[in-house]
């Protein structure tokens, strides 16, 4: 760690000792790492972000535009834990914020240890009960931020948008799906009810409790403005196979939209549910090809492009 970095977090949290005790893992295509550090008689989480020289993306998608994304994501995960996250509760828990500092080409973001604070379980496949939990926590994060304006995050959260994926676009084959995305696009990108999205809402993201009834969610780096179901589809293709997503569909998004309600009552009341469900279900299919674009771009054997994917694609492809 840069000795600065090293020094600030000591004044912080007025120690002499500082260590590293794990990686937890190394940050997507070498950007730097998360690590534990242990400081006194407490953990915390550190994202330490260095934006390197070469860029090495494991799908070989080594350009300019991914190396540009990158870094305005570091800069947007900053500003989400400055400005934001302060707003979210226990319905939709987020780690501490406890400091962040950039210097030259480095970043460097202070966190809480969610697996300290009772949620030290990761999950790669759920449940239909486990995947509630997690809509639970989305319907909640959604409700909050309803209409609340993207000020220094993405002004279109998630990291396939159209906008930041023209490499993507280009490699994909010929055909309806590639003429019409930027209709696609910009009907997401139009809908009436704006949510702030949490852009990367994959099982991965989630850190549950021990009874797996409670979670956190955590890597805020594609947070920004748009349709709230656009996480939804992401959240159960990220762990769902497609027979489970044509079996729970109905009963997934019901739950869902039931949570929204609730949660929008006591956090945002004005706003016209009955509205806004018809709005967001329309889109569901929609959202989720609009995923499928960017995966047949990105990596068209990916396993996410299943039958259940096509079939909502067929299905969106008729009504443009």
């Amino acid at each position: 760690m840069n000795n600065d970095f090293e020094n600030i977090i000591k004044e912080l949290f007025k120690t002499q000792t500082v260590k590293e005790l794990e990686i937890i893992q190394s940050l997507w295509s070498g950007y730097g790492k998360l690590s534990r550090y242990v400081i006194d008689d407490k953990t915390i989480i550190v994202k330490n972000i260095i934006l390197p020289n070469e860029v090495n993306h494991p799908r070989g998608w080594n350009t300019n535009n991914s190396h540009q994304r990158k870094i305005k994501s570091y800069q947007v995960e900053t500003n989400w834990y400055k400005n934001y996250a302060k707003s979210c509760n226990n319905d939709c828990r987020v780690a501490k914020h406890y400091y962040s500092v950039s210097k030259e080409n480095e970043l460097l973001i202070l966190l809480e240890d969610l697996d300290a604070s009772g949620y030290p379980i990761r999950k790669s496949n759920l449940n239909k009960n486990g995947i509630k939990v997690c809509l639970k926590w989305l319907a909640n994060f959604h409700a909050i931020f309803m209409k609340v304006k993207p000020t220094d995050l993405w002004e279109v959260g998630t990291y396939w948008h159209l906008a930041t994926r023209p490499d993507e676009l280009a490699a994909m084959e010929n055909g309806k799906l590639k003429a019409i995305a930027h209709l696609i696009d910009e009907k997401l990108n139009n809908c009436k009810f704006q949510t702030i999205v949490h852009g990367d809402a994959k099982v991965a993201n989630f850190c549950f409790s021990k009874d797996l009834m409670q979670v956190a969610a955590v890597d805020f780096q594609y947070v920004g403005g748009g349709c709230g179901i656009k996480d939804v589809i992401y959240l159960m293709g990220s762990c769902l196979t497609d027979n489970e997503c044509e079996k729970y569909e109905s009963e997934l998004l019901d739950f869902y939209f039931k949570e929204l309600n609730q949660a929008l009552q006591k956090n945002n009341s004005s706003v016209n549910f009955t509205e806004l469900e018809k709005e967001w279900r329309f889109l569901y299919p929609i959202a989720w090809t609009d995923f499928t674009r960017f995966l047949l771009g990105w990596m068209p054997t990916h396993h996410k492009l299943n039958q259940y994917s096509y079939r909502l694609m067929e299905q969106t492809i008729r009504q443009f």
